[in-house]
């Protein structure tokens, strides 16, 4: 559970980060870690692909890194044997909160529940809508107004867990797939970092006995998701 104890205020939020990818959104979270602009401590990552430029990010930066990708006879490593180690890495470095972040791998109810912190995940639409994969042709095809990001609590059931932000755009009429993915990857490398900065300042905490999110300034706060409106 994010701590909430007065003699930790000032301690960095510990963050383990899931990765399958490129790793930009990892990378604004270094930049902004470094910056002193986040009061983070990136522990370490983990990928599930060992091609994954999201390491060579990591490296650079000196975080430890964790590649769980292939077994010995060169498949790819099953989803028990990665979470079996991933929980045992993400228990040595002690996270207070992890990030999936551009992760492809579907995680198991028994690994979410016994992770050693609350996880977060950054979803490329407007949740609850277009669950899954190829959000950004679904929502062109939809004829969709509106597209964007979300950041939910991981629970068992596939990007259902409780809806913490949002960022959206206007679609354009001559929008593809690809050129709206690159508008609302810009999106992420907002709403990210500001999510995160909710959760270390305690505008927003985690209860991770139900999934659930509980506003610590409720009086003062709109409801879930808070959302911001971009022109990206």
């Amino acid at each position: 559970m994010l701590a909430n104890n007065t003699s930790h205020a000032n301690k960095p939020l510990r963050i383990a980060v899931l990765v399958s990818g490129s790793g930009s959104n990892l990378q604004v979270l270094i930049d902004a870690m470094q910056a002193g602009a986040l009061p983070i401590e990136i522990v370490g990552v983990i990928s599930n692909r060992d091609d994954a430029y999201a390491i060579t990010r990591a490296n650079d930066a000196a975080i430890p890194v964790a590649v769980l990708s292939h077994v010995a006879n060169g498949k790819r490593m099953g989803i028990k044997t990665f979470e079996t180690h991933a929980n045992a890495q993400l228990v040595e470095w002690q996270p207070d909160l992890i990030v999936l972040a551009g992760f492809m791998r579907v995680l198991s109810g028994p690994f979410i529940d016994n992770a050693p912190a609350p996880m977060i995940n950054l979803h490329p639409s407007l949740l609850p809508v277009y669950k899954g994969l190829d959000t950004h042709q679904r929502a062109i095809q939809a004829g969709e107004r509106h597209h964007g990001c979300s950041i939910h609590v991981v629970t068992a059931e596939l990007d259902a867990g409780t809806v913490l932000t949002q960022a959206l755009l206007e679609i354009n009429q001559t929008e593809t797939a690809n050129s709206l993915q690159a508008r609302v990857q810009k999106l992420e490398h907002k709403l990210l970092p500001w999510t995160i900065l909710l959760l270390a300042n305690k505008v927003l905490s985690l209860d991770t006995s139900n999934g659930t999110c509980n506003k610590t300034k409720e009086n003062y706060l709109p409801a879930l998701p808070l959302q911001l409106f971009m022109n990206a």
